[in-house]
């Protein structure tokens, strides 16, 4: 995902810049879509509704990543997705999507790959469903430092919880066992900080049949 960053910011000049508050909704998931986003300043969470209903928190996107490339083309959204801070984002509807390809040759590939790129992030997300807590955590952790290209989240226990669908009692124990074995570091502000990416990386891969 890290090199896509910004690749998207040249066509800015034929998107619609709108400025958004705090905890505003941009999309629902299952809603018919009308387009896809780029996101110029700010945070925007993306969430997954599960079956049994409980709302998840699956990626936060970095700033000069695309969202919501799924309901281009009157495509379904897949997911939600919510501003976590006042935000500047760009808009780009199929017609403009069909223009920008037509005029920019190269601006297809970059959006494909981006949507590429979130589908096998969904489906990675439905396979860790039904894996020890501690593995899904471990896996979320190695795909939000892939993302952000840095080793610090600023993501709290409560948003954690909603990613995994558990108690925030469950989190903080993980978190404090991660601690005290080394592989992160926890900040006053909300943050994680990953020491040991090899061990995180064992979690992920470790047989528990």
């Amino acid at each position: 995902m890290a090199y896509l960053r910004s690749q998207w910011a040249p066509y800015l000049i034929y998107g619609k810049k709108i400025e958004m508050g705090k905890h505003k909704t941009i999309y629902r998931q299952d809603d018919v879509g009308i387009g896809f986003y780029y996101l110029d300043k700010g945070s925007v969470k993306i969430t997954l509704l599960s079956e049994n209903g409980h709302e998840r928190s699956i990626d936060y996107i970095p700033l000069g990543g695309l969202f919501g490339e799924h309901g281009a083309y009157s495509g379904s959204y897949l997911t939600s997705a919510v501003t976590t801070a006042t935000s500047v984002i760009y808009f780009f509807s199929d017609e403009v999507l069909s223009r920008i390809c037509q005029d920019h040759p190269q601006a297809a590939v970059i959006f494909t790959n981006s949507q590429i790129y979130k589908l096998r992030l969904l489906a990675e997300i439905i396979a860790f469903t039904d894996s020890p807590i501690e593995q899904q955590m471990a896996n979320f952790l190695l795909k939000l430092i892939a993302v952000h290209e840095d080793n610090h989240i600023p993501i709290d226990q409560t948003s954690f919880a909603r990613y995994i669908d558990t108690s925030r009692i469950t989190v903080n124990k993980i978190l404090q066992k991660w601690r005290q074995q080394g592989l992160i570091e926890l900040s006053e502000r909300s943050a994680i900080r990953v020491v040991d990416l090899k061990g995180l990386r064992g979690i992920v891969k470790a047989d528990v049949t």
